[in-house]
């Protein structure tokens, strides 16, 4: 069992209360004992990350991109062991959970090429004898609050490109799976970051977060929307730089003309892969009229490959549900769907013969509109759902109809299709006969706003978030 403390100031520190996280393949397993931070220690972090924030901001970049190197290759070196950590707390199958590890140590690589690539401007003035100089400089002190989902690659990316752009960083894991963010941690701390640059506080977020947030010159949150939107009212108060990556229902469109194989595999792996517990997920599989029978033959087949088991079984195609309240909020959305009148073609129950597990066989729904509250919320489980269509006109505009932008996909073999939906869909990710789940980690990732507020993730346009600019001009004529 792990036992994990706070990281303040490049000290590990015990807490008078601690809190047990379980393993979602049995629950009677306790994987982790967590010592829960104080306000008081929330304090004191943000004001070691305030300490330490010039001298890291000053630091050589060369010496910046090597101890980030560093973290990654300890990351490399680790991978099975911090791995087998994640598919016990979180659930992921243990192929998912190694894959996630080399995405955070592929993060790390990346920001520390970035850092070394510094972003900046030099422009001719228009006026005779100036030049002009943009500059950008170190955003100060990130708080980073992480959800259970992705515990170490979304820490990753957001302290590595915090950490190369001269920052600072307070990490608030999500309290159901902070193993990772030890191991982050220890392994930072080990690569040569100086102590009170990097800073891990777990606990309650309704507790820490005012906080976390008051104290620091920017937030970068990943989680719900309805967490989002009480996070930003608290970031207003005190004008603290915000960048929220919030929920999604990601429509996939299957038209008439799509290869009928490749489209299956897309929406089945971006609905139910990694036991639908992703924000990129497809929850609303929108199919033409024409292809629709056949298209839900085969995915009615499909959804019945994707059997749930332990984490660690390598037979297991996708594991249990990472919590038990989403365990619940997912039975009682299947059960709000059947209410409703959607016709639930395919499991949707806990799994049988896994009674110490957060089991659920994959839910699939058919003969569903936008209308119904299946398809107007996120459900953030196995949980898919069939609207039927008369055409691609159709399709986006039942696409577009739902308040959330963050990733949308179609799958035709018209590049003219394909082209007209790039350019219409309201969502900041569009995928082409592949799944809406995945991004890379070279490039921007994020949607529009109530999915996305305040820049994009990943790639160069991290620097948007992580630095702000200066612009300055030179008389050059009398120096």
């Amino acid at each position: 069992m792990l036992h994990g403390q706070n990281l303040i100031g490049g000290q590990w520190r015990n807490s008078a209360t601690v809190a047990q996280t379980f393993n979602p393949s049995n629950i009677s397993e306790v994987v982790g004992e967590y010592a829960q931070a104080s306000v008081a220690d929330a304090e004191e972090a943000v004001a070691c990350a305030r300490k330490a924030q010039p001298a890291w901001a000053r630091q050589n970049i060369q010496i910046r991109s090597d101890i980030l190197h560093k973290a990654a290759d300890l990351l490399f070196a680790r991978a099975t062991a911090l791995a087998t950590l994640l598919a016990r707390e979180e659930g992921k199958t243990l192929k998912e959970a190694v894959g996630e590890v080399v995405r955070a140590a592929h993060c790390f690589q990346f920001y520390a090429a970035e850092a070394l690539r510094h972003p900046g401007q030099w422009h001719n003035s228009l006026r005779e004898g100036h030049n002009v100089i943009v500059s950008h400089e170190p955003v100060g002190v990130v708080t980073a609050i992480t959800p259970w989902n992705f515990p170490i690659a979304i820490a990753a990316w957001k302290a590595a490109a915090a950490l190369a752009y001269g920052n600072t960083v307070v990490l608030k894991p999500s309290e159901f799976a902070p193993g990772c963010a030890i191991r982050l941690g220890e392994i930072l701390m080990g690569a040569g970051l100086s102590p009170g640059c990097f800073n891990i506080v777990m606990g309650n977020g309704a507790l820490l977060g005012p906080t976390l947030i008051h104290g620091a010159d920017a937030l970068s949150f990943t989680g719900s929307t309805p967490t989002g939107r009480a996070l930003l009212k608290i970031a207003a108060e005190s004008m603290t730089k915000t960048q929220l990556e919030l929920g999604g229902k990601n429509p996939f469109i299957v038209l008439d003309d799509a290869d009928i194989d490749v489209a299956v595999a897309a929406a089945a792996q971006g609905t139910w892969g990694q036991t639908g517990q992703r924000c990129t997920g497809s929850e609303r599989i929108i199919v033409t009229r024409g292809i629709h029978d056949a298209f839900v033959e085969k995915l009615v087949k499909a959804v019945a490959s994707f059997t749930p088991g332990p984490a660690l079984d390598p037979a297991t195609v996708i594991g249990p549900v990472a919590t038990r309240p989403q365990f619940e909020k997912n039975l009682a959305a299947i059960a709000a769907a059947r209410a409703e009148g959607a016709e639930l073609a395919h499991g949707g129950t806990p799994a049988e013969g896994h009674n110490e597990g957060l089991f659920l066989t994959p839910a699939l729904f058919l003969n569903t509109t936008n209308d119904m509250q299946l398809n107007r919320h996120e459900t953030f489980g196995p949980i898919g759902a069939v609207i039927k269509v008369a055409d691609l006109d159709e399709a986006i505009a039942v696409a577009n109809d739902c308040e959330l932008a963050l990733s949308s996909g179609i799958a035709t073999t018209s590049l003219r299709s394909a082209e007209r939906y790039r350019r219409e869909s309201k969502a900041g990710m569009v995928m082409v006969n592949t799944p809406t789940a995945g991004l890379e980690y070279h490039v921007p990732f994020g949607g529009r706003p109530p999915s996305g507020v305040g820049g994009r993730e990943t790639g160069s346009a991290a620097a948007d978030f992580f630095t702000e600019s200066k612009t300055s001009y030179i008389n050059h004529g009398v120096i």
